[in-house]
């Protein structure tokens, strides 16, 4: 019997270490979990956000104290979340996360980073003595909702996009370093070509090229500036007309003025014939 219970021991110690104090089972953690679906409630009510990795051991040495000021959350009025930046890229380009860990406070949009020691006590101080108004807010061309941070945030999200698909073609399908490189060129090859073609596209149906213009109609204005053009094109071919009627007049003017002067002449040669002899 001895042997069955000690091994019974054995086997009750093994299951405390494995699963922990059974008074610790059913805690829930008062820090609330941000990610790209949910960011946006940050935009109203008063909030403390830590920007972390799991790998990072100042993030590490940061979760006890950050755990002991979520329970007190409720009594201050405030929301004590914090993100992933390994899970949530979006966030950390959204956030411009640059040093681990960071930590926000918002409150009622407005957003400030807190750089003050990283105390339970510290922390407790900063929301109930309100120094956060001593801290500038975060100018709205940089906040998390504005058209930049957006397309930052975007850029984050390609970006790991990125990794995720060179990591399944090496370590998936096997493919050299090299030939994931190749796959990601003739990719930046062919968006690039696709969209050029489509400002191409666009830039000819905004500013079609003349010889594909179609041409208007006359309208009344043009058909009233064209008017007096004909009438000077009338007259000068009336002026036309009139000269060469006068031209023609003087040439047969000339034509009868001339056997008259022979008359003339042949009678008067025998005149001259008489008083000359």
């Amino acid at each position: 019997m001895a042997p069955s219970g000690s091994l019974a021991v054995a086997l009750a110690v093994l299951v405390l270490l494995l699963w922990g104090p059974p008074w610790t089972h059913g805690r829930r953690s008062n820090v609330r979990v941000i990610t790209d679906e949910n960011w946006r409630e940050l935009l109203e009510g008063d909030w403390m956000i830590e920007f972390y990795a799991p790998w990072c051991p100042a993030c590490q040495n940061l979760q006890p104290e950050w755990e002991s000021f979520a329970e007190w959350g409720e009594d201050l009025e405030v929301n004590v979340a914090k993100v992933d930046v390994t899970e949530q890229p979006g966030l950390s380009g959204r956030f411009i996360i640059t040093a681990l860990p960071t930590i926000y406070h918002c409150k009622d949009g407005e957003f400030r980073r807190y750089q003050g020691p990283r105390t339970k006590k510290d922390f407790i101080n900063f929301i109930s003595d309100k120094e956060w108004k001593n801290i500038e807010p975060v100018s709205s061309w940089f906040g998390p909702g504005s058209v930049l941070m957006s397309s930052m945030s975007a850029l984050f999200q390609l970006s790991m996009w990125i990794r995720t698909c060179h990591n399944y073609f090496i370590e998936d399908l096997g493919l050299p370093v090299w030939g994931s490189y190749t796959v990601f060129a003739l990719a930046t090859l062919l968006s690039g070509l696709l969209l050029g073609l489509c400002m191409i596209f666009v830039a000819d149906c905004l500013c079609p090229s003349k010889r594909r213009r179609p041409q208007p109609y006359p309208s009344k204005k043009l058909s009233e500036s064209l008017q007096p053009l004909k009438k000077v094109e009338e007259e000068q071919e009336a002026d036309e007309e009139d000269v060469s009627e006068e031209e023609a007049e003087r040439k047969e003017g000339t034509n009868k003025d001339f056997p008259q002067n022979a008359i003339r002449q042949r009678s008067l040669g025998p005149s001259l014939a008489t008083d000359k002899s």
